[in-house]
């Protein structure tokens, strides 16, 4: 089987397929993940100066392409290669899907989110006939579809897919040299990787931790943080609370590379998200073998399993965070166990599987109507 995975997102002006890479690491992930399998795959992407790549047995064809002239060009390059499937990268593209679906219209089409949200309604009889263009479409998790199929976006017959967003190249390492290169300490251990704003709830997280200090004496909190809009407010609160002084450690932004050996030193792995498409340092955590204590929503039920690994607690519930991490941190499951479960559902090799199935679905459903 040949499928052809195209990004509309044009590469920005300048940058160097190498740096590419290196900044959307989600382009050679998903592709590779997908080959894992013994999928043949070819990667079209949009950038201003055409370039061919060969990278880990995958054929990357940077196309420039006018605004005017796009579809007709990557039909043209579609044409040329002659996939089985075409995989596209957003539901944000759904016009370009439909556009090219009118140039080849034999070519199954399958979509995957990456925390697209739905049109606004005015727009949306627009999008209801561009989303028509899709044989089938993936989510994270099947419930994250729900918003698009309640306003009633996609058609009957499209097939959804529940497959997650990407996976993660960490592994598990020796803990006692993890936490002497990273100073980390605590028992237990905890580590939250994300933005400090409302949508991860920070404030949330701090109470939680805060009740749950009184059975854990031992519990340390390691922040690491990009954008932070509620940097203030958490550094009140942290310096507000005696449970919490001296117990939470604010390490700001730190090169990716570097939160693979911190997830390494930690026990567990916290996080408070309201929404996420799929949740990526929660991948991460789980390919390192820490257990997670992360909030009930359906990303993260899909990358748990439902809660067989670790513990889901629900949104804005400090209560109920405290009793998640006092249970984890005395029946924590072990790096073992929490990387077979990572390999058995969410590597590489597992998600290429998964897109082998989906693609193979396509083609049934798309024979079956020639038929």
């Amino acid at each position: 089987m040949h499928v052809a995975q195209i990004n509309f997102l044009p590469v920005p002006a300048g940058l160097a397929s190498a740096d590419v890479f290196e900044q959307w690491p989600t382009l050679a992930d998903v592709a590779e993940a997908v080959a894992s399998a013994g999928t043949r795959v070819s990667v079209i992407q949009l950038a201003t100066r055409p370039e061919r790549v060969r990278r880990n047995g995958i054929d990357y064809r940077f196309v420039a392409v006018p605004g005017a002239e796009r579809t007709r060009r990557l039909a043209e390059v579609l044409g040329e290669i002659r996939p089985d499937v075409l995989h596209l990268h957003s539901l944000g593209f759904a016009a370009d899907a439909f556009a090219l679906a009118r140039h080849l219209p034999q070519l199954p089409i399958v979509i995957q989110d990456h925390a697209d949200r739905p049109p606004r309604r005015w727009r949306r009889p627009w999008w209801r006939r561009w989303y028509g263009a899709a044989a089938g479409i993936a989510f994270t998790a099947a419930e994250l579809a729900q918003p698009f199929t309640r306003a009633g976006l996609f058609a009957p017959g499209t097939r959804l897919f529940a497959i997650p967003e990407s996976s993660s190249r960490f592994t598990p390492g020796d803990r006692a040299r993890a936490r002497a290169e990273t100073g980390l300490h605590g028992d237990p251990c905890v580590l939250w990787v994300g933005h400090l704003n409302a949508g991860k709830d920070p404030l949330a997280v701090l109470d939680g931790v805060a009740r749950a200090v009184q059975r854990l004496p031992g519990l340390q909190l390691w922040c690491v943080f990009g954008n932070a809009p509620l940097l203030d407010a958490v550094r009140q609160r942290i310096e507000h609370d005696p449970r919490l002084a001296g117990r939470v450690h604010l390490l700001g932004k730190v090169a990716h590379a570097r939160i693979e050996t911190l997830m390494r030193a930690a026990d567990l792995f916290v996080a408070g998200s309201h929404a996420e498409g799929c949740g990526y340092a929660l991948l991460e955590a789980l390919a390192c073998g820490v257990a997670p204590v992360v909030t009930d929503i359906p990303a993260f039920r899909a990358l748990t399993g439902d809660g067989r690994v670790g513990r889901l607690w629900p949104c804005g519930d400090a209560a109920q965070l405290a009793e998640a991490l006092v249970d984890v941190a005395a029946n924590r499951p072990s790096p073992a166990q929490l990387r077979a479960h990572f390999d058995a559902t969410l590597s590489f090799a597992a998600l290429g599987r998964r897109w082998a199935e989906a693609y193979a679905q396509l083609l049934d459903d798309r024979q079956r109507r020639a038929g």
